[in-house]
């Protein structure tokens, strides 16, 4: 390769990588119990489907006939990170399981963040029922949220959809709670 080829490619993925930054989301602010969220405008908010959610929302599929991601507020909630991770890990099949964990500190405080893609145990009807249907080709940012000092466990952020749905949502979702994923840090249980 040339140095003016490879030059011209450096300037072409600069110019991408810029363009992309510079490209911002608007936002709503959606307050959630002691949480103040920017919310995308696109994402809809929704009537909590149960008592234990403070909040929910639909993120547009990005392929036509797609079916939309849900993002999901709950908490505070008790429970250890181990305790929360290894449910999440657990509605995924663990043939192809795909995992990533990493922690932060956003504008509301520490985070874990808990990313899994491949075939989800999508829950159906009543939790009580404790019925699922495997889906695949599925993507679950699970994020547990540090509680403000004076309250007690973690608030909970759920993102879960179609892979390239909440593959495009990723950064956004960090950005709902202000937080920036090339601060984050390996996490480990």
């Amino acid at each position: 390769m040339s140095l003016a080829f490879m030059a011209g490619l450096s300037l072409a993925t600069y110019a991408e990588d810029a363009a992309k930054e510079a490209k911002t989301v608007e936002t709503v602010e959606v307050k959630a119990s002691d949480l103040t969220l920017a919310i995308p405008k696109t994402w809809k908010q929704q009537q909590a489907s149960n008592n234990l959610r403070l909040a929910q929302f639909v993120v547009p599929a990005v392929k036509e006939g797609g079916e939309p991601a849900e993002l999901v507020i709950s908490g505070p909630f008790g429970g250890s990170a181990a305790q929360n991770i290894q449910r999440w890990i657990g509605q995924f099949q663990q043939e192809g399981r795909q995992i990533k964990m990493t922690q932060g500190e956003s504008k509301h405080g520490k985070y874990i963040l808990v990313d899994l893609t491949g075939t989800y145990n999508r829950s159906i009807g009543p939790p009580f029922q404790r019925k699922s249907e495997a889906v695949e080709n599925y993507r679950v940012i699970n994020v547990m949220l540090a509680a403000p000092e004076g309250r007690t466990g973690s608030y909970f952020l759920k993102l879960t959809g179609e892979k390239a749905t909440v593959e495009a949502a990723e950064e956004q979702i960090r950005a709902v709670f202000g937080a920036n994923m090339k601060d984050e840090k390996p996490y480990e249980l």
